[in-house]
């Protein structure tokens, strides 16, 4: 697969799989629950709320 077709394939990942998948990996790296971590990242007030991701 080359560079330019990689790019054309994007999938769009919704925000809930998106902190799920940080959290599992803080998880991991941290030894915490990756429950409490998904919880803290979801309930948290955001710094940045200007910045969309994408």
């Amino acid at each position: 697969m080359t560079a330019s077709t990689a790019l054309k394939k994007r999938r769009t990942v919704d925000r809930k799989a998106l902190l799920k998948a940080v959290a599992t990996s803080t998880a991991v790296e941290t030894g915490k629950s990756s429950h409490a971590i998904e919880t803290k990242l979801s309930t948290s007030q955001s710094r940045f709320k200007s910045l969309p991701l994408y």
